[in-house]
């Protein structure tokens, strides 16, 4: 098991590396903040409720960078910063900065000796680099979430010389690297260090590897370990997300934007939904199975009811929604509707009992209502997510799971 694991913890950090390089081809420039257009992101599982702005931060001993936040009411709101492990090292919102949610705030490393304005809020983060993702609520005004996303700046207040990052092996989900995640591994886990305490030994072993396959011998013998029995457990823990519970065809992860000693949990977060924030922010349901367990497919039709003392608003303070993705690179389904999720701003119809219906499928059904139903392109498989943001109630302890998926005629 020892390769096997190693593979899957430097795996987790590989992801983000391939996406903070993709990034900076794209023309991210350090501290620079890119805001973009709703619905306009490229990596798995993205939430299409907010308007993101994204940025590479950067810090040091003797530089902060200086984060400016509107002034934001009845509508959820946050800037969220991760490392590179995905990570999240801090939140910025009216739920951590309860006595000043807005104005200036200075993220700095800790121990960073830098005098600061009398009005600047400073936040300490244990790293140099990071990855920011400003999230504001679209809701049912898009223009004014629009402006107000534009009110986030970053600058630094020094001078920052940005990472070199380390060469790695190019992939994506289809073609998942063999032995050759370990031919860089040292210069990868140098780039940056695991924050989380109790991962020494699994680091060592991975640097260990790295030696190895200098043999050719170890090199075939490493490889042929990783893509029969690592990708395959890789593959295999993903139904549950890592150490995740299922009940009525919903997985509920045991982890999600802070991980502590669950790099399994957090690899898997970082391949099928990078940036995931932590669940005191959101909370994320999966499923790709029907109530009997069958694998989701788009040539049928399925529905999703919520008895009417039993709502998916009772669970979120702020706002909840669903969204279709392909299995693989979990990317939102093509249909002729450009439709790709329900939630509250969808003038959903609930039934007479004052239950509320769902629907999922290829053709709208008759008995449903259009804007109840999330269309899905024929023969493909899918998954669906749910989520639940400023969660409550049973979703934050971890009792409620939604309802079955029923499989119609």
């Amino acid at each position: 098991m020892g390769h096997q694991r190693c593979w899957i913890y430097l795996l987790g950090r590989l992801l983000v590396l391939r996406q903070q390089k993709a990034d900076l081809a794209e023309g991210f420039q350090w501290n620079g903040i890119v805001h973009r257009k709703p619905g306009e992101v490229d990596w798995p599982n993205p939430n299409l409720d907010v308007a993101y702005s994204e940025a590479w931060v950067a810090v040091d001993e003797d530089s902060c960078t200086l984060v400016s936040v509107p002034e934001i009411k009845g509508r959820y709101y946050t800037a969220q910063f991760l490392n590179g492990w995905g990570e999240t090292v801090a939140n910025i919102n009216e739920r951590t900065q309860a006595r000043r949610p807005a104005g200036e705030f200075a993220l700095c490393l800790e121990g960073a000796n830098v005098t600061l304005p009398d009005t600047t809020v400073r936040i300490d983060v244990p790293v140099k680099y990071m990855r920011m993702l400003a999230r504001v609520e679209l809701g049912d005004n898009w223009d004014q979430a629009v402006a107000l996303q534009h009110r986030f700046s970053l600058r630094a207040t020094g001078a920052i010389e940005p990472p070199t990052l380390p060469t790695f092996p190019d992939f994506d989900q289809q073609h998942l690297p063999g032995v050759e995640a370990f031919e860089n591994a040292v210069a990868v886990l140098d780039s940056e260090k695991d924050i989380n305490p109790g991962m020494e030994a699994i680091a060592a072993k991975v640097r260990a590897i790295a030696a190895g396959i200098q043999d050719p011998a170890e090199r075939a013998r490493v490889d042929t370990v990783v893509r029969q029995k690592a990708q395959a457990d890789l593959h295999t823990a993903a139904a549950t997300i890592g150490h995740g519970t299922i009940r009525n065809g919903w997985v509920r992860p045991a982890v999600a934007g802070t991980y502590n000693d669950d790099w399994l949990g957090r690899t898997l977060v970082n391949l099928g939904g990078i940036w995931a924030n932590r669940m005191d922010e959101v909370v994320y349901y999966k499923s790709n199975l029907d109530g009997d367990g069958v694998q989701l497919n788009g040539a049928h039709t399925y529905s999703l009811t919520f008895p009417k003392d039993d709502l998916p608003p009772k669970y979120a303070d702020y706002f909840w929604s669903v969204i279709a993705v392909d299995p693989v690179f979990a990317r939102v389904l093509p249909n002729p509707k450009n439709r790709f999720l329900l939630n509250r701003e969808s003038g959903l119809k609930y039934n007479p009992d004052g239950s509320l219906t769902l629907y999922f499928g290829p053709e709208k059904p008759a008995d449903a209502s259009d804007s109840n139903w999330l269309p899905t392109p024929k023969e493909w498989d899918y998954r669906l997510t749910f989520r639940f943001y400023g969660p409550k109630g049973g979703v934050t302890d971890g009792s409620y799971f939604l309802p079955p998926l029923v499989k119609r005629p």
